[in-house]
């Protein structure tokens, strides 16, 4: 369950919390429509896991591993780029017309606008919405939760 007013993700195992991380979630806000930046609310699952098999901070572009290793050098080199590091889990949305498919303003589907949990620079700040959209997470908790979750489990995002 991501929880966007406090910004954290919590890992439920048989409804018992078995782990809880900070993460960062939108910048413009709560919102599925296509190319609104926003991330968005509602019943999802883990559709695709991408990155299990590289080292940790391992840079993607495309979900494609880069084969570059993220540095503080190489963001400073970057400054343009938005880092997706480590680990993917890339959402689908379970609802149609909130977060799947299309609704009266457009796309709306979740899965079509790549929003994904993934990593980023140990820099940015968890807590604080900053994201593009996807639910980023620090480095290491991405590589800890990775394991612990498969290709369908379900996940919902909810504003309180």
């Amino acid at each position: 369950v991501i929880h966007i007013a406090t910004q954290t993700l919590i890992l439920y195992q048989d409804k018992v919390e078995i782990s809880r991380y900070n993460i960062s979630t939108f910048k413009n806000g709560v919102g599925s429509q296509q190319d609104s930046g926003c991330t968005p609310v509602g019943r999802h699952i883990i559709a695709e896991k991408i990155g299990g098999d590289h080292p940790i901070d391992t840079v993607f572009v495309g979900r494609v591993a880069t084969g570059e290793r993220y540095t503080t050098a190489l963001g400073a080199q970057h400054p343009e780029r938005d880092w997706i590091l480590s680990r993917i889990l890339w959402l689908k949305g379970l609802e149609m017309g909130v977060n799947q498919g299309r609704n009266s303003q457009g796309g709306c589907d979740t899965y079509q606008r790549y929003i994904y949990i993934h990593g980023t620079p140990d820099s940015e700040p968890m807590g604080v919405p900053l994201s593009h959209g996807c639910i980023r997470m620090r480095n290491e908790d991405i590589v800890a939760l990775y394991p612990q979750v498969k290709e369908g489990t379900p996940v919902t995002l909810i504003e309180a």
